[in-house]
């Protein structure tokens, strides 16, 4: 069994939500017949043939073969449209967290085979041994191509790999063990990953074809719910219970975050549900470490654990002289208004 360890070869790949409807410029409730025929013609007029040393051409050329892969095909455009209307609503709420492409992203073992206009051998003569795929379409559709069609040197498939990781891990930052055949790979994972964070393993895919570039390792992240902290992009949000003597007087009190033991100040007369701030003690920021989000404290009125008799008719004496307060009050405005 041979170990690989590839904590240096580790970065994170970050999705970026395509329209492919503006891509081709076409309306969204456009039928297969636009669709067919729009692209067609996009791809006469920027085919990097017709367009030699044009480096703009070439990137227009990709960004329509793409769109076309997705929007020509009944079941991937489904299931694209079902994305696009979920990132809108997403938007529409202002964005502010980031978007869970958890559940749109492709399953290891569900591949596609794409069949292009373009064949393979010309696609490689056009684009070499990049791919002619962003991580969008890569991670939400996979990247199969009929490989054995083509002739020579061409790049290994890539491995996708689910991970789930806790709060806790994410914080820190961890290392997983990933089985290949006779080696096992140990991904080192950096402190801040999200769900939906895609971490390469440069080159420690499948082999390439005829002597081509092996492909890489992609894990794909998904952090566990915390029994404490909820999570919202860097920040942290948790619930703390603040018995009523300190919610009316006032005082410190203790605050366990992710990490370590802080003290919060709450005022006198801090109603519950009230929301305080302690900035820098949220999440690492992914590839800063050094920075962190906020942790939101929010407040959760409680009976202390043991309350006298006592003080429970102390605590009913004051709660009826306030009423009676109360009462006296309301009517002295009632007998000002009749004078007036």
């Amino acid at each position: 069994m041979r170990h690989v360890a590839v904590e240096g070869r580790v970065e994170i790949m970050k999705i970026g939500f395509k329209d492919y409807y503006a891509t081709l410029g076409v309306a969204a409730d456009a039928d297969d017949k636009v669709i067919k025929q729009t692209y067609r013609k996009l791809a006469r007029q920027y085919h990097p043939d017709l367009n030699p040393d044009d480096q703009d051409a070439e990137v227009r050329f990709k960004e329509i073969n793409e769109a076309f892969q997705v929007l020509g095909d009944p079941e991937k455009r489904k299931k694209y449209n079902d994305l696009r209307q979920q990132y809108q609503y997403w938007q529409e709420r202002g964005g502010s967290d980031r978007f869970d492409w958890g559940d749109w992203q492709q399953a290891p073992e569900d591949k596609y085979t794409y069949t292009w206009s373009t064949s393979p051998e010309d696609m490689q003569d056009l684009f070499g041994q990049d791919s002619p795929f962003t991580d969008f379409f890569g991670s939400i559709f996979g990247q199969r191509f009929d490989a054995e069609s083509a002739s020579g040197p061409r790049r290994g498939r890539n491995i996708d790999i689910a991970v789930k990781v806790s709060l806790d891990e994410a914080f820190w930052g961890t290392k997983r063990t990933v089985q290949l055949g006779d080696r096992y790979i140990e991904a080192q994972i950096p402190p801040g990953v999200y769900t939906g964070s895609r971490v390469r393993l440069a080159g420690l895919g499948q082999p390439g074809i005829n002597e081509g570039p092996a492909g890489d390792i992609y894990l794909t992240i998904e952090v566990l719910q915390h029994p404490r902290f909820e999570r919202s992009s860097d920040d942290l949000i948790c619930v703390l219970p603040v018995d009523i003597y300190t919610a009316v007087g006032g005082g410190k009190v203790p605050v366990q975050t992710i990490d370590r033991t802080a003290f919060l100040t709450i005022p006198p007369r801090t109603q519950a549900d009230r929301t305080f701030r302690l900035r820098g003690l949220g999440m690492p920021r992914l590839n800063r470490p050094t920075e962190r989000g906020d942790l939101y404290v929010r407040v959760k009125l409680v009976l202390p654990e043991q309350v006298s008799d006592e003080e429970i008719e102390a605590l009913r004496n004051l709660g009826q002289r306030r009423r009676s307060n109360g009462s006296n009050v309301n009517s002295d405005k009632r007998s000002a208004k009749r004078e007036q």
